[in-house]
């Protein structure tokens, strides 16, 4: 899954609630990939990944009154440590 989470009510930087999108995110144990557009974690399941964007919706939701949510997901059974092989295989196309 790759998602961003941020309010849009808080000014120009948002990082402090990014933070604690975050943090939520690696209490959680998942393999995740901050980026400066988004985040990538990994699940097991589809109900683990829709728990996750709760779960971090609800760690900002009581400071925010506006929140913009984006969520790509690509669901492939039976599969760990994509996020890691799918840029490596690229990776070594380049080499």
């Amino acid at each position: 899954m790759n998602f961003a989470m941020f309010p849009t009510d808080k000014g120009v930087s948002v990082s402090p609630f990014v933070a604690k999108i975050t943090e939520v995110i690696r209490s959680k144990g998942f393999e995740n990939q901050l980026t400066a557009m988004g985040t990538l974690v990994e699940t097991e399941t589809l109900d683990e990944a829709l728990g996750l964007i709760n779960d971090t919706y609800s760690a900002i939701e009581m400071d925010c009154n506006r929140v913009y949510v984006s969520v790509n997901i690509d669901i492939k059974k039976g599969s760990s440590g994509r996020i890691k092989s799918k840029v490596d295989s690229v990776e070594q196309k380049l080499k």
